[in-house]
This record gives C-alpha cells, sequence and structure tokens, in this order.
C-alpha cells in the first residue's frame, strides 16, 4: 500500500458526541462554533457524532488530528483535559462491539489499519461533563469550556 504523504498544515478537527444528551454534545457543538467562527487555512472539520468508524478514514494521510469529545473523569464540570501524542497502543485489538466503540477504538483501529498513513500526531481534547441525559442542554460550565477550547484551537 502506498502511503499519502501529507501536507504541510494538513489538521483535522474530529468532534464525537451526541447532540442529543446534553454534555455529550461538545464534540459536535465544537465544530460547529469552529465553523461559524472561521476555520483557518489548512484545517478541516469533521462532527463524527457517534460514529467513531467515521473516525478512521477520515484520519488517514493527515498530518495532524485533534478529537474533541466530553469525558467523565471525576474533574469539575468544564475541565479541559489534554491528551496529546495518542499512539492507542494500550487499546486491545479485541472484539469490540460497535454499539461500544469509543474515539479510543478507533485511534486504535486507525493506528493498525492505516500503518503510513497515520497521522504524525494525534491530541484528543476532553472537557468534564456533568448531565448527559437525553433531552438536556449543555451546562453552563461545558458551555463556557468549549468556547475557551476553540480559541485554543484558533490559536
Amino acid at each position: 500500500m502506498n502511503a499519502t504523504a501529507p501536507r504541510p498544515g494538513d489538521t483535522l478537527v474530529i468532534g464525537c458526541g451526541n447532540l442529543l444528551c446534553g454534555d455529550d454534545a461538545v464534540g459536535p457543538t465544537l465544530v460547529e462554533r469552529f465553523r461559524d467562527r472561521g476555520i483557518p487555512s489548512g484545517v478541516r472539520c469533521l462532527d463524527a457524532a457517534t460514529d467513531a468508524i467515521s473516525v478512521i478514514d477520515a484520519m488517514r494521510a493527515m498530518e495532524r488530528v485533534v478529537l474533541v469529545d466530553a469525558c467523565l473523569s471525576g474533574a469539575p464540570p468544564g475541565t479541559i483535559i489534554e491528551l496529546s501524542g495518542l499512539e492507542a497502543d494500550d487499546v486491545p485489538p479485541a472484539r469490540i462491539p460497535l454499539h461500544s466503540l469509543r474515539w479510543s477504538h478507533a485511534i486504535a483501529a486507525a493506528r493498525r489499519m492505516l500503518g503510513p498513513d497515520y497521522p504524525r500526531s494525534v491530541t484528543a481534547w476532553l472537557i468534564e461533563g456533568l448531565d448527559f441525559e437525553p433531552g438536556a442542554p449543555l451546562t453552563p460550565a461545558v458551555d463556557k469550556a468549549i468556547d475557551q477550547l476553540v480559541n485554543r484551537l484558533v490559536e
């Protein structure tokens, strides 16, 4: 298989999450706000919603990938967590049911499937959520954190 050489500056921002479940809307909401603000040259955005499989192909031959999602780590709501240098080698290649496939599994699968087309840099930005109930709005702390992260990414 021939690797597709990434072009300098090729960055993909992927928003993961469910717009219908409160703070789980972090990723898609960030992508929407990023687009509204104006996407810098050399950057593409993808609202992957809850479809981690689409993340794999989108990562092909990108120089940098930035994934954005909500998390529940026990930190205060709205806390922004950066996980850089993701290799995801610690995610086992075991059979993972598709309905429970997460972005971390997609990274591990992409590493194996894309080989030389795997991005040079993968970073996940997670925002600590509070309310993930269907129909719930974004909580104020999470809403504010999304804007803060958009500013960081634009810089």
